[in-house]
């Protein structure tokens, strides 16, 4: 690899984002998304090379250590395009389209980092994810394919439009709903498609790679008078717990499991994992009994705490998978370290409960903590003492980055989770975390009347999306319910006259992801399902049908019963996919029961 010539700072350097900042001494002519930068590539007629990733991502390191940062590869790219940066995180929307459009021409699912060529109108034209520099993995060599790029740019720009006229119109084919009534389908065939999904030998849904799926869990674990539904969320909340998914010393989760063991993680940890798993955790306590869930519940709370909330009581938004460029380094042990450590038998311990007697479990080299067996009666002193010396010195290794970017929707859900959890645990001081979050979000993010989607070091910017709106008005309901104040009424309702006012597809029901007054896109997505984050449309109808139960205000409830309705098809069409919207469903359900005739079965639709 040619290393740069000499240190320099591009656009980036002026951007509030870590992974942005990452990328600022690139030799690479990186660009903020702008209008500006738009509008270069249509003045000198190129196109744009757009690279979309986040600061916790591997490949994303991965593939800027191999191409980004080398003078040769930058130089093809400065030459061929404007090329243009974006932290997913800061910009879901733009996210979102781009993983779509990626999926349409690809045939496959999209991923990080999302490499896009685009016309400088914003539309993509080829695309992929990860480029190795040089060709492998079935995969072209970046420099190669970033010249046969420029040459189809020159040479088929017919090709490319038609193309794109295909594209941007299945981007903006909306076929409405049809007038499918509301009834208790869709929660039949999503309790039953999880539950024949559902591994029972070690938890979660399918095979490997395993992701914690919290909405799916959620849906399953409060069903009321529903054993078999409740103990398979209780069971993977078990494993994932005794897996290497768990920092088995730290506390948190990471973001998902390469294996269907949850044994070996992908090692970043974020914020929106852990804020929704805190709940859950939470809950399988109240629900079982064991203790052990409460445990898991506090680690949670402590790691949020001593290592991802800033001076003012915010929450960061990730831990890196990599310290000192190595995925997971600071995760893993040796025997000899450990031996090192500890007293002969809390070594002993150690290596039956974490799993360092058997074979090194990464890479064949090392070992990742995991409950390889149950502590015996009475090992518990033991087992602390051990956990803590392997703590103290895991904590003067080389640390993961930390991505100290303060997201509004990430932080919501922090903030919904502990005040949830201070509740059902009796947990006050946790209630005191949540109240701090919300007093920074209030204050910093709140501006002019309206919410901001992120900030950092002081500096909030860009306009807040469907997701910041929905999940901070949840969060509002969780804390009234722990803590009721008529502030974070007021609050609630300003946020859902936002919702209505800005958002809101006035023709069909529902939420788009951008305001009304969002700046223009090539599309302006409006979408069902959940992913790692739960669905903002279904976290709108569930909030506003609460507020509206609460405050006696007909137009949320009408709000929340027509978001339902615009999304019937897909929930009886794909239930799999909208466990948040199918628990918004049985909540007005449970207001609203269907009318039956026998045969057909309907709640009234919203006028």
């Amino acid at each position: 690899m040619n290393a740069p010539t000499s240190p320099r700072f591009n656009r980036l350097a002026s951007e509030t984002s870590p992974y942005l900042l990452q990328h600022a001494t690139n030799p690479v002519d990186w660009l903020p998304w702008s209008a500006e930068a738009l509008a270069l590539a249509r003045a000198e007629d190129k196109p744009i090379l757009l690279s979309i990733g986040y600061s916790a991502c591997h490949w994303c390191h991965v593939m800027a250590h191999e191409s980004f940062e080398d003078d040769a590869v930058a130089a093809v790219m400065n030459r061929l395009f404007v090329n243009i940066k974006v932290d997913r995180e800061e910009r879901p929307d733009l996210d979102q389209i781009y993983q779509t459009a990626h999926q349409m021409l690809t045939g496959r699912p999209g991923g990080w980092p999302l490499t896009l060529f685009l016309t400088p109108e914003g539309t993509p034209f080829y695309g992929g994810t990860y480029f190795p520099k040089e060709a492998r993995f079935g995969l072209p060599g970046f420099v190669e394919l970033c010249e046969r790029i420029g040459e189809i740019w020159r040479t088929r720009r017919h090709d490319i439009e038609a193309q794109n006229r295909e594209l941007l119109a299945a981007l903006h084919r909306r076929t409405p709903s049809p007038a499918i009534a509301l009834d208790e389908r869709p929660i039949a065939m999503l309790r039953n498609l999880l539950l024949g999904s559902f591994d029972r030998d070690y938890g979660g849904f399918g095979s490997a790679p395993k992701f914690p799926h919290p909405t799916d869990l959620a849906f399953l674990l409060h069903r009321k008078d529903d054993p078999p539904a409740q103990e398979a969320a209780l069971f993977t909340l078990r494993r994932m717990a005794m897996g290497g998914i768990h920092d088995q010393l730290g506390g948190g989760f990471c973001r998902y499991s390469v294996d269907e063991f949850w044994e070996i993680p992908h090692f970043e940890k974020m914020l929106y994992d852990n804020a929704q798993l805190l709940g859950l955790y939470a809950d399988a306590f109240t629900l079982s009994g064991e203790p052990y869930f409460r445990e898991v519940a506090e680690g949670i709370v402590g790691w949020l705490l001593r290592e991802m909330t800033n001076p003012d009581g915010a929450f960061y938004s990730s831990l890196d998978a990599d310290s000192q460029g190595e995925e997971g380094k600071f995760y893993l042990w040796d025997r000899a370290e450990v031996a090192h450590l500890l007293t002969p038998e809390e070594s002993a311990l150690a290596g039956r409960h974490w799993g360092l007697d058997e074979r090194p479990n990464f890479e064949n080299r090392n070992w990742h903590l995991k409950i390889a067996q149950p502590l015996a009666a009475g090992e518990e002193a033991l087992r602390d003492s051990a956990r803590a010396k392997l703590f103290a010195a895991r904590q003067q290794r080389v640390r993961p980055g930390c991505d100290d970017k303060i997201l509004t929707s990430w932080n919501a859900l922090a903030i919904a989770g502990l005040a949830h959890a201070a509740r059902v645990l009796d947990r006050p001081e946790w209630l005191a975390h949540a109240r701090r979050a919300l007093d920074y979000l209030k204050t910093q993010h709140w501006q002019n009347g309206r919410l901001l989607a992120t900030s950092r070091l002081g500096k909030a910017h860009l306009p807040a999306y469907l997701d910041d709106h929905a999940f901070l008005l949840a969060a509002l309901l969780e804390l009234q319910e722990t803590d009721p104040r008529n502030e974070d009424i007021d609050f609630a309702r300003q946020l859902a006259d936002i919702l209505l006012t800005h958002f809101e597809d006035q023709q069909n029901g529902g939420f788009f992801f951008t305001a009304h007054d969002h700046e223009a896109l090539i599309q302006r997505s409006k979408s069902a399902h959940d992913n790692a984050l739960p669905s903002g449309n279904g976290i709108a109808a569930r909030a506003l049908h609460e507020l509206g139960e609460l405050v006696g205000d007909a137009h949320y409830l009408a709000a929340a019963r027509r978001t339902l309705q615009a999304f019937a098809a897909p929930m009886q069409a794909q239930p799999a996919g909208c466990a948040t919207l199918i628990m918004a469903l049985e909540a007005e359900l449970a207001v609203n029961p269907p009318s039956c005739d026998g045969v057909n079965c309907s709640v009234p639709t919203a006028g």
